[in-house]
């Protein structure tokens, strides 16, 4: 994904993946929803003010609630 960025805006890299596709996929099950490729850490770009922001923008995407879990966050550089 490419990111735009302008008014003080920072690309971060946030790897994240989803635990209860992790749990399935060890099991040898696939989950109800999400594709297997979320055992395994994703990484996606977020353009945002700070890095709070920019988690606050992969919670609403990728909600803790369904599974995911953030792994790391970088400033993309």
């Amino acid at each position: 994904m490419s990111a735009f960025t302008g008014h003080g805006h920072t690309v971060y890299r946030v790897g994240l993946h989803n635990q209860a596709v992790r749990e399935c996929v060890k099991e040898n099950r696939s989950h109800a929803i999400f594709d297997d490729r979320w055992a395994d850490t994703q990484t996606h770009e977020v353009a945002a003010k700070n890095k709070t922001r920019a988690l606050a923008m992969i919670e609403n995407t990728y909600p803790s609630a369904e599974g995911f879990v953030v792994d790391h966050v970088k400033r993309r550089g």
